[in-house]
């Protein structure tokens, strides 16, 4: 059996310490995690990289939402991508879908082409779970030459869509499929057991950590009124220890 690979999503270099000492193997770099992640800065990514020394690939996406841009937000996420290669990243994951549902083909080719000018990866983001035709667009990452994709089987998590999961892993020929959306130590096992053939995993492993400040005005929200401006998620190293303890123990 070849070894499994525990991927953690991380947004902070307080984050990225959290996971290397739990046994990350790679990490997904963004920023704002909390609301699904877009696109880190430069300056995070090379703390992160300084403090760490793992693989990073990082995340590409201009803001919350979906994954339909404008002319203005492409051009911005192919700027980015050029950035972080020639910093040295070692992938790029991002998602363009079409108004229909399709993935956007040209788009992708973009990105991808000039992922692998730099001898990076390219993954596709969870953008395919959104998208109207998971075979046909597996058929075209394929055909394109997409390194892997993250994807939890258009379902909430992974075990929900444990079930797709199964059909399109029958049907990848080259194309790597990397399991995300409620990883952890406790829901692994049963994945395995359903999917002993998966070996690329995702995870985040969040804890709340309460925030330093004595004085805290009830009466005004920075953001969305439903997040707490006083809690901060980070990763928790343990979390990503038991995570990395089913995969590599073998024992189901």
């Amino acid at each position: 059996m070849s070894e499994r690979i525990l991927e953690v999503c991380v947004d902070s270099v307080e984050s990225a310490q959290e996971a290397k000492a739990g046994g990350a193997d790679r990490l997904e770099l963004c920023a704002n995690l909390v609301i699904g992640g877009t696109t880190p800065s430069l300056s995070l990514y090379r703390a992160v990289k300084r403090e760490t020394g793992l693989r990073v690939h990082v995340l590409l996406r201009p803001r919350f939402g979906d994954f339909l841009y404008t002319k203005q937000e492409f051009s911005l996420l192919l700027e980015e991508a050029k950035r972080f290669l020639e910093e040295g990243a070692q992938g790029v994951v991002c998602g363009c879908l079409n108004p229909d549902g399709g993935l956007d083909e040209e788009r992708l080719f973009e990105l991808l082409s000039l992922s692998h000018r730099y001898k990076a990866s390219f993954t596709l983001h969870r953008a395919f779970d959104v998208c109207q035709d998971p075979f046909e667009a597996l058929k075209l990452c394929e055909s394109m030459g997409v390194d892997r994709i993250l994807t939890s089987g258009q379902a909430e998590t992974c075990l929900k869509g444990v079930s797709l999961l199964k059909k399109l892993m029958e049907k990848a020929e080259k194309v790597p499929l990397l399991l995300g959306g409620g990883v952890d130590a406790q829901s692994l096992r049963p994945l395995l057991r359903k999917l002993p053939e998966a070996k690329e995993f995702h995870m985040s492993g969040k804890r709340i950590v309460q925030s330093g400040m004595k004085y805290r005005n009830p009466a005004v929200s920075m953001g969305l009124p439903s997040l707490s401006e006083y809690e901060i998620f980070r990763t928790d190293r343990e979390k990503i220890r038991a995570a990395k303890e089913v995969l590599s123990s073998g024992i189901l």
